[in-house]
């Protein structure tokens, strides 16, 4: 067994101990979870019951390599901004490209961003990159904190040294950086900016307990809806809270569908250089999947630097838009893309190039050859990319329902959050391996396992 397999194998014997066998101190975790309001409609933010382990070696490759992929993505962005051919393969809407055109006030396209990684021992792929700010930064900070002093955890430290890793004065410091370098001057006022759905029935605290940990470190904010916000003499409010930054967390292609693009006070405050928004408009166009299509398109990465163009090599899975083409792939010369997805069923995966509720991915692994030529005719005729399946490690995780213990098989997901450029921290997020419908979903606990 490895490092990792070894310590999760004595966390789980600790479970199986007096005093932890008849889960008391569960109720216990739970209840301090509930008075620092860490649920989601009334549950726990983490039906789980230890933490995800990552060695000193395998954060530092995280760091390295995010870091590479952020900068290579923004080269992109800019190669795909100064040509109309590259822009059209990111099927942006008219009023993203418009919005992404507006100068932010700021080099980085993106302050914020997320990576969904795979970590299999010394193997390491990132299959998707995020640049909205990143789901759960309070949420995995403060379930750390609150899980390191469980008693199995502290069992647990007794022979391995743990590192937690945070997030939100990483978050907070990247936003006032921001808004520096937008030419920002005095003390900033913050609105975080969240759009609900109309069937939306999860009801989570994390904006507002991120506005108080804001507040608590001397930057006033509140949590706001775009319908809220008003924009006159060069002022943007929401009633009387003058908005210096606004702290973004919808996608634009929501905003547009929903609001005026072009008359949204938001929008003018934004072009009018009125107030700093994070994460940018323009940054978008890494929230689509083809970018992964134009980082492993060799033709684009011959003047990247070496450093990079190993990382992409080596770290993302080719990647191509879905349409009637002849295209290269992974060193082959060139294949004719419906049929090479049709005869690589079981090593590919359909993927929108938006994330909605509305499109699905599919993994042809799990699917029979008609019902992948089904999937391949309609992303055909929908903005879809294909990808190389990343396989994503499992890990057998105890479970807390219904007043018992259980050990469930969990795809574990390390998602490290990136601030201007720069991999600061991660979270961990667990979905079942079987791939069904289950709320046994979520956050878990991330800590660093470092010698002792």
């Amino acid at each position: 067994m490895n490092q990792v397999d070894e310590a999760i194998a004595r966390y789980h014997k600790i479970l199986e101990t007096e005093p932890f066998r008849n889960l008391d101190w569960v109720e216990q975790f739970h209840a301090t979870l509930r008075s620092r309001k860490l649920e989601v409609s009334g549950r726990p933010v983490s039906p789980f019951l230890r933490p995800n382990l990552v060695t000193r070696k395998q954060f530092d490759a995280l760091v390295v390599g995010g870091q590479l992929l952020a900068s290579a993505v923004d080269k992109i962005r800019q190669l795909a901004m100064a040509d109309p051919m590259l822009m059209a393969r990111m099927d942006l809407l008219p009023a993203e490209r418009m919005l992404a055109a507006v100068d932010p006030g700021y080099k980085h396209f993106a302050v914020t961003g997320l990576l969904d990684t795979a970590i299999d021992n010394g193997h390491m792929r990132f299959s998707d990159y995020s640049a909205t700010t990143p789901v759960g930064v309070h949420y995995s900070e403060v379930l750390g904190d609150v899980f390191f002093e469980t008693g199995p955890a502290k069992e647990f430290r007794k022979k391995h040294k743990l590192t937690k890793l945070g997030g939100i004065k990483f978050l907070q410091a990247a936003l006032l950086k921001a808004y520096k370098e937008f030419g920002g001057k005095k003390s900033p006022q913050v609105a975080i900016l969240e759009m609900k759905h109309p069937f939306e029935t999860l009801e989570s605290h994390e904006y507002h307990l991120l506005g108080e940990g804001f507040i608590e470190h001397g930057v006033p904010t509140v949590v706001a809806s775009p319908e809220q916000l008003e924009y006159k003499n060069g002022i943007l409010r929401k009633g009387d809270f003058v908005i210096d930054i606004v702290y973004r967390r919808m996608k634009t292609r929501e905003f547009v569908v929903q609001f005026d693009p072009n008359n949204h006070p938001l929008v003018r405050a934004y072009r009018e250089g009125a107030v700093c928004l994070v994460n940018s408009f323009r940054s978008e166009m890494a929230q689509k999947k083809a970018i992964f299509d134009l980082l492993t398109d060799q033709t684009l990465l011959a003047h990247f630097p070496v450093a990079e163009r190993k990382a992409i090599r080596a770290l993302v899975p080719t990647t191509r838009v879905v349409n009637e083409r002849r295209v290269a792939w992974d060193g082959v010369k060139e294949v004719d893309l419906p049929q090479f997805i049709l005869d690589k069923r079981e090593r590919l995966v359909l993927r929108p190039n938006d994330d909605t509720d509305e499109r699905q991915s599919y993994v042809g692994a799990d699917m029979t050859a008609v019902a992948w030529e089904r999937a391949l005719r309609m992303a055909l005729r929908t903005p879809y990319v294909v990808q190389e399946n990343v396989k994503v490690p499992t890990s057998m995780f105890p479970v807390y329902s219904s007043g018992s213990m259980s050990l469930k098989e969990m795809r574990v997901d390390v998602q490290p959050h990136v601030y201007m450029g720069k991999v600061q921290s991660a979270s961990s997020w667990l979905t079942p391996a079987a791939g069904t419908f289950s709320t046994v979903t979520g956050l878990t606990p991330t800590y660093v396992l470092e010698p002792k």
